[in-house]
């Protein structure tokens, strides 16, 4: 099983409609996938879900199970403030340590509103799951001027589509 995440409690974010796109690729080569949407994560996590409260919140433990699941995954995280957003931190960081991740296999993709597309963001993203003992693929799919080339539910730039779908044909023979 291969989970897609949206890194970000945004509602209706890019990140998540990019999530889709990516799993609509998946659906063409009949992988399964399920959909891990951080804006499901209960707006008091870091106080009703972590450190002495772990395992008391069953909406955290309904997402943390997601994780626990798949071998596999993609997580497709938005630039804030030159890195990932903190509620993804946050999340990893109420996660079991440290076989979460260990020896399993992700992908990134990043957006961003402005040129670098995201790349400061995947960079420090990866360092925290290699240090978690994940395998993170090489080709990281940077999304820059997100708004310019993608109208809400299509990459509108031609290019972008076509990383996109090389991602996806790297990833699963990854």
């Amino acid at each position: 099983m291969i989970t897609l995440i949206s890194g970000t409690n945004r509602p209706e974010s890019n990140s998540l409609a990019i999530a889709k796109l990516y799993a609509n690729l998946l659906e063409q080569h009949n992988e399964p996938y399920q959909i891990l949407d951080l804006a499901q994560l209960p707006a008091d996590f870091i106080v009703s879900a972590l450190y002495g409260n772990t395992g008391k919140n069953e909406q955290f433990n309904k997402l943390a199970s997601m994780i626990a699941d798949s071998e596999k995954f993609v997580f497709v995280v938005p630039e804030y403030n030159s890195s990932f957003p903190g509620v993804l931190k946050a999340f990893i960081d109420g996660l079991a340590y440290p076989n979460s991740f260990r020896h399993k296999k992700g992908a990134l993709i990043g957006l961003s509103s402005g040129m670098q597309g995201s790349g400061p963001a995947l960079s420090h993203l990866t360092d925290v799951l290699n240090y978690l003992g994940m395998h993170v693929m090489a080709m990281r799919l940077k999304l820059a001027h997100i708004e310019k080339n993608f109208d809400g539910s299509q990459l509108t730039n031609k290019l972008y589509q076509e990383l996109l779908e090389q991602h996806v044909e790297q990833f699963l023979k990854f």
